[in-house]
């Protein structure tokens, strides 16, 4: 299946949008039929769904990029309207996941859950709708915690109009729960979405490597609060099957009609403020890593790699954190010197990672083989750390070239690379998991999770004047502000439950 033929349905999903996305208001009036959208094909639904997880510019600018990239020091900017460079709060911008999520995929997904759910010839369709409920709510709960989950999107089909809030504690189960009945409940026998389905043309074999894949993702995001089902997951997923090479990533493809551009891309064809980060860029060269200079590239070709550091402004009056009294910094002669000096020092990101035409990643092969290898260090998985570490490095390398040839990197160069860098037993934990933070670029939600996990890499903090979180790195993001309008009872015992809506407290996960 092309790429064209899968974006030749565009036009159709639309309607399906109009239909389903309509429910922000006269619950009571729509949900005297709620069969009413039945009648649209589930491919397109489908269709629809996977380009709102992949999202728009609104969410992937807010809260995938101004805020968890630059926590997580992937990015380093001045503007003050990146407020996550500085650990400050915009509302509108910590809950933009929330605010998309919630108005359009989940309305869209459960009115899919329901119209799939009764007849057995639709069972595939079913469980893949489970997985990809799954990859979204599991990124809105690791950033804020209890959410609504059991009840959420619920007002076109059962009037909910205030959905509880369902802890953590609760959501993680369910989510894992939701993945293994999709594992063992796809056959390849019974009929599946066809060419609707953008990441696997309703292969069940990938689906099921996918939920499997995700299972060991979520089941090693409880090693702190419960080690115990954290292995029985981790080793349930990989005697289920995971990801086995490069041709089984979950990615959302985008082409040229316009609602299907890939939000980063949309993001910096938009915003040229990001630079990579001054921790980024020093860590890549300290390990010669090539993926630098696919990830970034210089203003000035030729010109030295150098990272931007976090937490600073421009201006010059500041001394602790104005960018002008950086040592990296070098000050233009004049206003029109193009030379190395002023922003031109800094690596930006590589204009091959940043197309509205490319990929959008969900998970990669190179995630699940470091996962592996961490689930062999805890002694959970027989295979080889070392092995499954080099397979996740190579990987993590290769896959790059999905973005196009010049992203491509030599197979001599990963060898070498693996030559200089092998796995390492004596700090295993923490070369693995600094491996996954250098994998998932962009999708700078995975690497906020894989960070508060494990504390890896050993990032250091900034303490700008008037940050919201104490100077340490965020533990969450904070809910949408109009909750405590629309939601209050919900919403209240949600802040009782879990604790103050602030960046600094830990969710159930997280403790």
């Amino acid at each position: 299946m092309t790429q064209l033929k899968r974006l030749s349905l565009f036009a159709v999903v639309l309607t399906c949008s109009i239909l389903i996305a309509s429910c922000d208001s006269g619950f009571e009036e729509m949900n005297v039929n709620p069969t009413q959208a039945d009648q649209i094909n589930p491919d397109f639904k489908l269709t629809y769904i996977q380009l709102l997880t992949s999202g728009g510019r609104y969410e992937n600018w807010r809260t995938n990029l101004i805020y968890s990239s630059t926590m997580i020091q992937h990015f380093a900017t001045l503007p003050g309207f990146w407020a996550g460079d500085k650990y400050g709060y915009v509302g509108s911008y910590s809950a933009a996941l929330w605010d998309r999520y919630y108005e359009n995929a989940v309305k869209n997904i459960e009115d899919l859950l329901v119209q799939t759910a009764e007849d057995p010839e639709m069972a595939n369709m079913h469980h893949i709708t489970n997985i990809i409920a799954v990859i979204g709510y599991h990124r809105l709960t690791d950033l804020y915690g209890d959410i609504p989950y059991s009840q959420a999107g619920k007002g076109f089909t059962e009037g909910i109009t205030q959905p509880v809030y369902d802890a953590q504690s609760f959501i993680y189960p369910d989510m894992l729960a939701r993945l293994e009945a999709a594992a063992t409940g796809l056959n390849a026998s019974n009929p599946t979405f066809g060419d609707g389905d953008l990441m696997y043309g309703g292969d069940v074999d990938q689906w099921r490597k996918l939920a499997n894949s995700l299972m060991l993702r979520l089941g090693m995001r409880l090693v702190k609060v419960d080690p115990g089902a954290a292995q029985s997951w981790v080793q349930k997923a990989i005697a289920g099957g995971t990801m086995e090479s490069n041709d089984d990533i979950a990615y959302v493809p985008h082409g040229a009609p316009p609602n299907t551009r890939n939000g980063n891309g949309e993001v910096f064809a938009t915003d040229g403020s990001p630079r990579m980060s001054e921790f980024f860029v020093n860590w890549m060269l300290d390990h010669d890593d090539p993926r630098l200079f696919v990830y970034g590239q210089t203003p000035i070709p030729g010109a030295d790699a150098v990272g931007m550091p976090n937490g600073r402004v421009t201006g010059g009056s500041n001394a602790d954190f104005g960018i002008e009294n950086h040592s990296s910094w070098v000050p233009c002669q004049t206003e029109d010197d193009d030379e190395l000096c002023g922003m031109n020092v800094y690596m930006v990101p590589n204009d091959v990672i940043k197309d509205v035409d490319d990929p959008m990643f969900l998970m990669t092969y190179a995630e699940v083989e470091l996962l592996k290898a961490e689930a062999a260090v805890r002694g959970w998985h027989s295979g080889d750390a070392a092995t499954h570490y080099a397979n996740g490095v190579r990987a993590a390398m290769e896959y790059l070239a999905m973005y196009g040839d010049a992203a491509a990197i030599a197979s001599d160069d990963i060898d070498a690379y693996l030559a200089a860098n092998p796995y390492d037993a004596s700090k295993g934990l923490q070369v693995i998991n600094e491996q996954i933070w250098a994998a998932v670029l962009l999708n700078e939600y995975e690497a906020y999770a894989n960070y508060r996990r494990t504390g890896f890499p050993e990032l250091t903090p900034i303490n700008f004047p008037g940050n919201q979180a104490g100077g340490q790195i965020p533990r969450r993001l904070r809910y949408r502000e109009n909750e405590a309008v629309a939601n209050p009872t919900n919403y209240a015992a949600a802040i009782s439950a879990q604790g103050p809506d602030e960046f600094t407290t830990r969710m159930w996960w997280d403790k």
